[in-house]
């Protein structure tokens, strides 16, 4: 396979496309990031199996939004709840699951390379803390150790970023969509910066926003009500502009 190489522009093409999509079939692909809010919600409630349950379905939820994304742009009705039968072909769950947990693996083992050389530090700190100083000394001790671990992480989402469809479509090992995935996002670095800081900038426009109904002095509650759909409407979104970081890297729709 072939990745392209994209300016950093393509970023905010990716993002106008998610929205684009969006916009063609909005009810179905808020309730399909509305089931995605009620996976997060029953994960949070399972700790600590349940995050890794989450985590390990997000391959699968990938290709499943990717399928919605792809039945949008050829003018089919998206039925979110019956995405999930594309496990059922043949052998994909297992493929899916088996990404997953390797995910999973990557993500443990990233904290784990990152937090041990420093865990002598941290105990420490967290020793010395008390009503004069506070938090302080444990938030200087963790920053280097979370640093490394954000390192490690951009390089295993960079891995992992196109790697289920890949499986899916393409009928890759892993190894392979794996490799496919790394190169791919390597070489359009500059454009999933762009990407990354626009979608970080909406989210901190609708924070701000809410927070701004909140000093208006609009209750808490009655914020987080209307802030709620725009947050799904705003995840819905997201989920849609993962399809073009694919079709325009591969060339492929």
């Amino acid at each position: 396979m072939q990745a392209a190489s994209l300016p950093s522009s393509a970023g905010w093409h990716w993002v106008r496309e998610g929205f684009s999509l969006f916009r063609r079939q909005p009810v179905p692909m808020f309730t399909w990031a509305l089931s995605i809010g009620l996976l997060v919600l029953a994960a949070s409630v399972l700790v600590p199996i349940g995050p890794a349950l989450f985590v390990m379905l997000m391959p699968a939820i990938t290709v499943m939004t990717l399928n919605a994304c792809r039945d949008i742009e050829n003018g089919r009705t998206v039925q979110p709840f019956r995405l999930w039968r594309l496990l059922g072909q043949a052998g994909m769950a297992r493929k899916l699951l088996g990404m997953g947990a390797l995910y999973v693996l990557a993500v443990l083992a990233a904290g784990f390379l990152a937090f041990l050389p420093f865990m002598g530090a941290i105990g420490e700190a967290a020793r010395q803390i008390d009503e004069t100083t506070g938090m302080l000394p444990l938030r200087d001790a963790v920053r280097t150790p979370l640093i490394v671990f954000g390192v490690l992480y951009l390089i295993i989402a960079a891995l992992f970023w196109h790697a289920p469809v890949l499986v899916a479509w393409h009928a890759l090992t892993l190894r392979k969509a794996l490799f496919f995935s790394g190169v791919a996002c390597w070489r359009n670095k500059g454009a999933f910066m762009v990407y990354g800081l626009v979608w970080g900038a909406l989210v901190l426009a609708l924070e701000l926003a809410a927070a701004l109904l909140q000093g208006l002095g609009v209750s808490p509650a009655v914020v987080g009500l209307i802030q709620m759909p725009f947050s799904f409407a705003l995840a819905a979104a997201l989920y849609c502009s993962f399809y073009p970081t694919y079709t325009t890297v591969f060339r492929e729709a």
